[in-house]
């Protein structure tokens, strides 16, 4: 595995920890603030619609820009101030708000991302390293849930909150020594 892809998934493994810790426990906290479920519903709903329609579009941005380690740290950097926004929302207009910060953080990240990872993967392990990265997320979040729940239940929603961007400014810190170029002989070995 290229030293880039480990130091992408690192960075990645901070990020997903922190997105993890809220999502089982995010209807519990709309409904705090005083929210019902098809608030909460509604929330998600213009995230994943704003996020979904955006990152096609930025995707096509992208691809002539190609610049993948700026938007990965920009985003990052954004999603942390996001998770950091949660501690001060006490409304549903708040959250609503925030939701539509959060689709534009997601625009930011997944096309860089994606791309980013693509160029580093050996053609030769591409189903390992792949899955590597899903592996990242699906245990990633599986232990972050288990955090949050933790968190939420004995400390509260604004500890829960602090923590997430916490964890998630190490993703933008460990961003940062993120290469963008291959090394020739990596762009020989990948056949590019």
């Amino acid at each position: 595995m290229h030293r880039q892809l480990k130091l992408f998934l690192m960075a990645d493994s901070f990020y997903v920890l922190a997105l993890g810790m809220f999502g089982p426990i995010y209807a519990i906290f709309v409904k705090e603030i005083g929210g019902d479920i098809l608030a909460a519903g509604s929330a998600w709903a213009v995230f994943m619609i704003i996020s979904g329609i955006g990152v096609f579009l930025m995707g096509k941005f992208q691809d002539k820009i190609k610049n993948d380690r700026k938007f990965i740290i920009i985003g990052y950097s954004m999603r942390s101030l996001g998770f950091l926004g949660y501690y001060f929302v006490s409304n549903i207009a708040q959250m609503f708000t925030l939701q539509i910060f959060l689709g534009l953080t997601a625009i930011m990240i997944t096309p860089a991302s994606y791309s980013f990872y693509a160029k580093h993967v050996d053609s030769k392990n591409l189903a390992s390293e792949w899955t590597a990265w899903q592996c990242v997320w699906d245990t990633g979040q599986g232990i972050a849930a288990l955090i949050g729940s933790f968190l939420a239940a004995f400390y509260g929603f604004k500890t829960l909150f602090l923590v997430m961007f916490f964890v998630s400014l190490i993703s933008s810190f460990i961003a940062l020594n993120l290469k963008e170029e291959l090394s020739i002989k990596n762009n020989n070995r990948h056949g590019r």
